[in-house]
């Protein structure tokens, strides 16, 4: 009996020695006070040098507003949560929202004038919170909705007013401080005196800052490839045009630019796991493709890339919006699987049997690729590639692209490595018509007449760079968009809404909408001086594909319009012949 006293004693010692939130919270508010992006890196740094070894990788991911996962939970369920933590009306809480538009400030009001605390009150830890949030994705089934909202409104009953504030938010994914990735790595650096290049590079193996801040802190960075880990993935640059690409480099290879998805495939024995570009885990979405890279792929271990498309019943490609259906599906997978079947196309290996590739050449990597994916044609097969300098047999390659209703082309270096995370020139795309632009909605305004339940005249923002703020306004898309592309629109944005002044609302920026446009011009009318003459709509991104941190930035736009004037000699879009 005394040995389990004992042992139950010291196990509360030890959890009781984790980091009290409240310290978090402190931190938060320290962080939302200051705009100052060095000023913001000492406090995280501050912070950091506090935590205990087990409890590092958590707080930073909390200091994040990063869990590596997603909760959830939606802003209707958390006014659900203020109801049931404070006992107050859905009429409070509305009328709360709409003078603060955070729900974080709702929260912290009304546990500031709740009438009593419960006497069970316990003093939460990060390490408590960051649990109780972990464990939300896990509950599904029958009262799933019912167990979310006692999760966190028991969270809310121990909190503090500001630890009440900053919880909702975290949930919400909206801290409002400032705090990029970059200023992440900057704290981590200083922190535990680590090269901010040597942070990154870590990164983009690990592709989590909570793991790399662990390392930091032992004094180990280890940037390696683990199998079942994502990795960043290479990215792709935007060329003028054709020649220009083909004359970048001395040994070019063209493959087909697939309106997909693009997907790494890890193998381990029969053991297969899918990640997205955003390194967001795909798995269950595509039980075919596992089956296929258990089969075929003749490898005991490898990383596999590729691109994965939409496909009809005579494997013909179809647009990527009948593919987003796969990718958001959480259910009925192998109903969906039968009404959308997919094809995987591969490009590039990185990882073969304990050996890391990314410092062999394309042409090996190539070579090795071609021996190892055991092709079934039509369903899981090598990209479409051809090896060429020649200008006559790159075009003809090209018009053969747009025919199979794809996107262009990339043009890659064959004699390069491969540089995850990274845009190095390496790759480079080769599309008809000048760059789309991948743009953030933040603003909106309700439509009139038949149209006035609608949400329209989306305002679109591209991202900031160090001397502006995180996104910038670049334009608004007034016209042009159907009444079904209205109503998926206001279905996904009206949730998002931060503020109202009369037709025009505040949005969360969280919607990522791909948009074509005839020219971009110079206007002083934009921050970021500006502006997109006739945009129009090509597709709403899937949150899987691109989120908010992988919109264009103001240095593309700039780059884009100085493209456009290149292409003309007068500052217009030449059209695609």
């Amino acid at each position: 009996m005394c040995c389990k006293f004992e042992n139950n004693f010291y196990k509360i010692l030890f959890l009781c020695s984790f980091m009290r939130y409240s310290i978090l919270a402190e931190t938060y508010e320290r962080l939302e006070a200051t705009p100052k992006k060095l000023e913001k890196a000492d406090v995280l740094a501050e912070l950091y040098t506090k935590c205990k070894k087990e409890e590092l990788a958590l707080v930073v991911r909390l200091s994040q507003g990063y869990l590596g996962f997603d909760l959830g939970i939606a802003r209707q369920m958390i006014k659900e949560v203020v109801k049931k933590a404070y006992g107050v009306s859905d009429s409070e809480v509305m009328h709360k929202f709409k003078e603060t538009g955070d729900l974080g400030s709702v929260a912290e009001y009304f546990d500031k004038h709740r009438k009593q605390r419960s006497l069970a009150h316990k003093e939460l830890s990060a390490e408590h919170v960051y649990e109780t949030l972990r464990k939300l994705p896990s509950l599904s089934g029958g009262g799933s909705v019912e167990r979310k909202i006692f999760s966190v409104a028991e969270l809310l009953s121990n909190a503090s007013p500001l630890e009440a504030r900053y919880i909702v938010r975290t949930v919400l994914g909206e801290l409002r401080m400032g705090v990029a990735a970059g200023i992440i790595r900057d704290a981590i650096a200083k922190a535990f005196s680590q090269d901010v290049k040597e942070l990154e590079r870590t990164f983009d193996f690990l592709g989590d800052y909570g793991k790399v801040a662990e390392q930091a802190a032992s004094g180990k960075l280890k940037a390696e490839i683990e199998v079942g880990r994502p990795v960043r993935v290479m990215l792709a640059d935007r060329s003028p045009g054709l020649r220009e690409a083909l004359e970048a480099f001395e040994n070019p290879a063209l493959e087909l630019k697939y309106d997909g998805f693009r997907m790494a495939i890890h193998k381990e024995g029969n053991e297969i796991w899918l990640y997205s570009r955003r390194n967001e885990n795909v798995t269950k979405q595509f039980p075919e493709i596992v089956e296929l890279a258990r089969k075929h792929l003749n490898a005991r271990e490898c990383i596999v890339e590729g691109e994965v498309l939409a496909v009809d019943a005579d494997r013909k490609p179809l647009p990527f919006q009948r593919l987003s259906r796969r990718i958001q599906r959480k259910h009925d997978i192998e109903k969906m699987a039968k009404e959308i079947p997919v094809q995987m196309n591969f490009f590039d290996i990185i990882y073969l049997n304990g050996k890391n590739l990314m410092h062999e050449k394309l042409r090996t990597r190539w070579e090795l690729l071609k021996k190892m994916v055991r092709e079934v044609k039509g369903k899981f097969q090598l990209a479409e590639h051809l090896e060429t300098k020649n200008l006559r047999e790159a075009e003809k390659f090209y018009r053969y692209s747009l025919n199979q209703r794809q996107e262009g082309l990339i043009v890659k270096n064959l004699e390069a490595v491969y540089q995850p995370g990274k845009r190095v020139g390496y790759w480079l795309k080769v599309k008809p018509i000048l760059e789309p632009l991948d743009l953030v909605v933040v603003g909106a305004e309700w439509g009139e007449g038949k149209r006035a339940r609608w949400l329209g005249s989306l305002h679109l923002a591209c991202k900031g760079n160090k001397e502006h703020g995180k996104f910038l306004e670049t334009g608004k898309m007034g016209s042009g968009l159907s009444e079904e592309q209205m109503e998926v629109l206001t279905k996904k944005l009206r949730p998002l809404i931060l503020e109202e002044h009369g037709k025009n609302v505040k949005l969360k920026p969280l919607v990522v909408v791909e948009i074509g446009y005839e020219e971009i011009q110079r206007s002083p009318k934009y921050p970021t001086g500006f502006a997109l003459r006739f945009p129009r709509l090509l597709r709403i991104r899937d949150p899987e594909d691109k989120g908010p941190e992988d919109v264009n930035t103001l240095g593309d736009v700039e780059r884009f319009f100085k493209i456009q004037k290149r292409a003309s000699g007068k500052g217009k879009v030449q059209k695609a012949k």
